[in-house]
């Protein structure tokens, strides 16, 4: 009977997907051949079933070969972590020469290895065969897979088989398209909207570049933060640094926030973009402490709830989103590392606070609490530890005095900015001719000649480069003509060839020189 191989091949196949919960991968009618998986243990069982003969035992090895590539090529969207093959052949006649040694257990040596056990269905074996897979499968299998049947009768069962098959690679399509129409990108929209109406409202009020402008808007600023202001954490998320800032997160936001908003639903999406933009902002307050501000750890949060979702539907992630998704994400860390004033340690809190997030409100329509309230532990434990540790370590930080420093002298706290910059100078890296300048201006307002004196000399020692820093040669000036240092002369002259254009310089210069 010629088509005879093709029935027990979708009888099998079909009891398989209809009784014993294996998911269809694919049917390929070319060559009548089936692949079938089921997650067992966290363990890939795959069934391949095929209709191919083979006259020789290396031919046989071959086609072995191949169901091995095609399985190691289909591994990131299987669901398991070890793969099991069960690689199964239907044909009237078997090779010539040996292949008996073939039915051992094969098994591709790597990390999470792909083990093969091969069948071969075919004349007297047949059911000896069936029997072995069976058992292996721990799966009954009807009897009357080889009954003889009419042609006709034969001819229906197989499209009858061939059909439910379909169906539910159909069903399976439909229920993998509904994942991504769950919500509406609701606040996605309105996120957009609020970050474009503060971005005006930045460049209305002093520019989205400048950095007052920035502070009194409630960009992160850490000295702000550490007395007290912890909101700014949360209100840094929706403040953009220049226009190509704004345009490039919007764009990203108005693309990723959308598929994320129609994958999560709307509260569960604008809880992890909020959750994991906080987390951003703590881990940079806690490890950066440059003035930032930007939806960029928020919007890496929904990439790190992709890979959430890709745990979940591991097969689904890389035949849609998923190779862009890691493409995107790995292109971004890279020009992360490369361009230095994009906060790296903002993005990665991010990235990992939404994955933590996507785990508290978890995916839609699969409620898993135990897991839901190990996810909230984990964010609190970290985000309170995280901020904690900022909070200690922020005022111990070179950096941090003297953005400290800048806001204390708008305020004239000079015995404070005394003591801040003391404490900078214990550890400057990179910023003791700034700190010293800094104090010595503070000792100077407190009419401690001496000191001041003492650190402009210092400060001036220090400098690598002194168009860094030509103010510390003017004020050097001014304090030595003060106490009647004739050395004023040679330091006023050092300031105007430095800056020759300011005004307090260049009198100061004729006072001091005469011409």
């Amino acid at each position: 009977m010629e088509r005879e191989e093709a029935y027990v091949m979708y009888s099998l196949a079909h009891q398989l997907s209809q009784e014993n919960g294996y998911d269809v991968l694919y049917i390929n009618d070319k060559v009548e051949e089936v692949w079938l998986e089921k997650l067992e243990q966290k363990k890939s069982l795959i069934v391949r079933i095929s209709t191919i003969g083979f006259d020789w035992k290396n031919h046989l090895k071959k086609d072995i070969a191949q169901v091995f590539q095609k399985t190691n090529a289909m591994r990131k969207m299987l669901q398991g972590k070890n793969i099991e093959v069960h690689n199964v052949y239907i044909s009237p006649h078997t090779p010539v020469d040996s292949w008996e040694m073939l039915k051992k257990p094969m098994i591709i040596q790597e990390k999470n290895p792909i083990k093969m056990m091969t069948y071969y269905l075919s004349g007297e074996d047949f059911y000896k065969e069936k029997n072995r897979l069976s058992e292996n499968l721990q799966v009954s299998f009807q009897q009357e897979a080889k009954e003889i049947l009419p042609e006709e009768q034969v001819e229906k069962a197989i499209q009858n088989a061939k059909l439910e098959l379909v169906k539910k690679i159909q069903h399976k399509q439909k229920e993998e398209e509904a994942l991504f129409t769950f919500g509406k990108p609701i606040f996605t929209y309105l996120l957009i909207g609020i970050n474009a109406i503060l971005y005006l409202l930045l460049e209305i009020n002093g520019g989205s570049l400048t950095n007052q402008t920035l502070i009194d808007f409630g960009a992160k600023f850490n000295p702000a933060i550490v007395d007290g202001e912890w909101w700014r954490l949360f209100t840094s998320m929706f403040l953009h640094i220049g226009f190509l800032h704004f345009a490039s997160n919007m764009l990203f936001l108005y693309y990723f926030g959308s598929l994320a908003e129609k994958m999560y639903g709307s509260i569960r999406f604008i809880s992890m973009y909020i959750l994991a933009g906080v987390a951003a902002s703590i881990a940079s307050f806690a490890f950066v402490t440059n003035i930032s501000a930007g939806a960029s750890g928020a919007l890496y949060g929904l990439f790190g709830a992709f890979i959430y979702f890709g745990l979940f539907y591991k097969r689904v992630f890389y035949q849609t989103i998923g190779k862009n998704i890691l493409m995107v994400l790995a292109l971004n860390i890279g020009l992360g590392f490369f361009l230095p004033q994009l906060d790296v340690i903002a993005h990665m809190g991010g990235l990992v606070a939404g994955f933590i997030a996507a785990g508290i409100v978890h995916l839609p329509k699969k409620r898993k609490l135990r897991t839901q309230a190990i996810a909230f532990i984990i964010y609190v434990v970290l985000v309170i530890g995280i901020f904690l540790f900022g909070m200690e370590q922020n005022p111990n930080k070179a950096s941090y005095q003297t953005l400290n420093i800048n806001m204390l002298l708008q305020e004239e706290r000079y015995e404070e900015i005394v003591e801040g910059a003391t404490k900078g100078l214990a550890n400057p890296k990179g910023f003791e001719a700034l700190l010293l300048f800094q104090r010595s201006y503070a000792y100077s307002q407190l009419e401690q000649i001496e000191p001041a004196i003492e650190d402009l000399e210092q400060c001036i020692n220090v400098l690598e480069n002194p168009k860094e820093l030509p103010e510390a040669y003017y004020n050097l000036a001014l304090l030595y003509q003060e106490v009647g240092d004739d050395r004023a002369e040679e330091l006023i002259r050092k300031a105007y060839e430095l800056i020759p254009s300011d005004l307090r310089i260049e009198e100061l210069y004729k006072n001091i020189t005469g011409e």
